[in-house]
């Protein structure tokens, strides 16, 4: 049941939303999950700083999923979530925080799991 939401600097086309939600699905087996049940939200747009300056590539990535990780397979995810980033929006990985959310309890589907 993961959920990876993304605030990016800039504007991201229709295409490469496709082909970062593609790659994410195949990134969210390092946390143990499947694309089944993968939801991915993107706001672009969005003004970000870092160290008191207005960012011109960057991007905020926040992963929530049923359950908890290892750290070292959150250590992996951030590596893949990077490079996806830099391949597919030129994006540095020193412009990008990821952050983690182990949830206990989540609903779908009017229950709880």
């Amino acid at each position: 049941m993961p959920f990876i939401d993304s605030k990016i600097v800039g504007t991201v086309s229709a295409e490469k939303k496709e082909n970062i939600k593609k790659k994410l699905g195949q990134a969210v087996a390092v946390l143990d999950k499947t694309e089944t049940y993968l939801m991915v939200g993107f706001e672009d747009n969005y003004d970000l700083y870092l160290g008191g300056r207005k960012l011109d590539k960057g991007a905020y990535v926040s992963v929530s999923l049923f359950g908890q990780a290892a750290s070292s397979k959150y250590d992996r995810m951030t590596g893949k979530i990077c490079d996806i980033l830099a391949e597919e929006l030129d994006i540095p990985g020193d412009a990008v925080y990821v952050t983690y959310h182990g949830l206990n309890d989540w609903g779908w589907n009017g229950s709880n799991f």
